[in-house]
């Protein structure tokens, strides 16, 4: 049996319900696209129609459509082959132009994605095709890459806009539902995702010729809270009942939990409400301690109601004063991660390089080839392929990367322009790029001969 919520897929933009603003902005962006237009970021919670929005258009401007998704790699190698091929040339169906459709935007991270979001970056300077990016939190898009795109909200439907669609499902079903507050009851407990009320509508009404109230409650979503709606409900005054049983629904650990919420004490105001929040999660602490030391579980009930009531005793209700953080511990675990991959990366290429084992690189050698990439990163930059990241490595200078990784593109960019039009270089004009080798000292360019001859 075919899924219903892919069998009642909208194929065209008027027939999406709801976010009739976004839908509106991606039509005149289509109608109006130039090359120098910039991509949309389709943002907002899963199963509110993003990814259907985006067919929907191609559909109606009659584009071909380039999809990568969460479950393909996507490493910089395979971004430039499939999506940066795609980007720039035409399409081999006729089609008048290719959408290019990058989904989970915001999920770029770990080794298997290394380099996705600069070759997305890049994808997108270069492109001559449109481009639409989606993403379920706009804030997990890097701020390099979301300053190239036009950001488009989609919000959640509201439940009124959601029965006649499940009305409509049910009559291409052969459905009897006669009341209309069964539907009413499917909508409001999808809490806005269209994709969800529908296999709720499924759930219930498959193989039954009628649908009853009865049927909806068998099939209806699993709800279960994050722990963003523990926390949210942490400093907006819930009762202490509604917040143990929130902490019973939510699949993380007391440990974690108490993160979170040291995370999120600066949305306490005042500066004693604040300190009593941190006693209260001190004191949390300690059972949570206890209860690893001693292997007795049973204290993490202690653990959980100190640091839920006591912090929410001291934030009085006051809510939150911007968005939700993550703690600051595990940022800092990214970023030693990132910074162990990127120096990873450039041993691996060294070594490959210079025929010379890693453990060697990194204990006798890295130090004077960093001073060499100093001197020269252009060269080394040209010859190892480094990227920002890696040539920091080096350099620890950001900015210093940063600018030269920069200059060294444009000039690319000029080199290739000039390639591509038919422009001759001047005839006599010495060649720069030699004429500074030249005006390197003797033993720099032995060096450089020595180490990485052959390249």
């Amino acid at each position: 049996m075919m899924d219903w919520a892919e069998k009642y897929r909208p194929q065209h933009l008027q027939d999406i319900v709801g976010n009739t603003t976004a839908v509106r902005e991606m039509a005149e962006w289509a109608r109006t696209w130039t090359r120098d237009a910039k991509p949309q970021i389709l943002y907002g919670k899963p199963g509110i129609g993003k990814t259907t929005a985006a067919y929907a258009l191609a559909n109606d401007m009659q584009w071909e459509v380039v999809e990568m998704n969460a479950s393909d790699q996507r490493t910089k190698a395979i971004i430039e082959r499939i999506a940066g091929s795609s980007s720039t040339t035409a399409s081999l169906t006729g089609a008048r132009r290719k959408l290019i459709i990058l989904d989970e935007a915001d999920n770029l991270h770990g080794s298997a994605d290394r380099g996705g979001a600069r070759a997305i970056i890049d994808l997108i300077k270069n492109s001559r095709q449109p481009i639409l990016l989606i993403a379920n939190d706009l804030y997990g898009i890097p701020g390099e890459l979301k300053k190239l795109c036009e950001p488009v909200q989609f919000r959640a439907l509201q439940a009124r806009s959601i029965v006649p669609r499940l009305r409509h499902i049910c009559a291409a079903e052969d459905i009897r539902c006669d009341d209309d507050a069964v539907l009413a009851s499917i909508a409001e407990a999808s809490g806005g995702d269209m994709r969800a009320a529908i296999n709720m509508l499924c759930a219930a009404g498959i193989g039954s010729p009628v649908l009853t109230e009865r049927d909806v409650a068998t099939g209806q979503k699993d709800e279960r809270s994050t722990i963003f709606d523990l926390i949210s409900g942490i400093f907006r005054g819930k009762q202490d009942a509604e917040l143990m049983q929130l902490s019973r629904e939510v699949s993380d650990t007391p440990d974690t939990v108490e993160q979170w919420i040291g995370a999120n004490l600066g949305h306490i105001g005042d500066l004693h409400s604040r300190a009593e929040a941190y006693r209260w999660l001190a004191r949390a602490d300690e059972f949570v301690g206890l209860t690893y030391r001693r292997q007795y579980y049973t204290l993490w009930r202690y653990a959980t109601a100190l640091m839920l009531l006591g912090t929410a005793s001291a934030a009085g209700g006051g809510g939150l004063k911007g968005r939700i953080a993550p703690p600051s511990r595990w940022q800092s675990m990214a970023r030693g991660r990132r910074q162990k991959m990127i120096r990873t990366s450039v041993l691996t290429r060294l070594s490959s390089r210079l025929h010379i084992p890693q453990t060697t690189l990194r204990e006798d050698f890295l130090t004077p080839i960093s001073l060499m990439v100093d001197g020269d990163p252009e060269y080394f930059v040209e010859h190892l392929g480094l990227d920002q990241d890696e040539l920091n490595f080096f350099l620890h200078d950001k900015e210093r990367a940063k600018s030269i990784i920069k200059a060294m593109a444009k000039s690319r960019r000029e080199t290739e322009k000039q390639r591509t039009t038919g422009a001759a270089a001047q005839e006599g004009e010495p060649d720069p790029v030699n004429a500074e080798e030249k005006e390197k000292p003797a033993a720099a360019r032995e060096n450089q001969a020595t180490l990485f001859d052959g390249f």
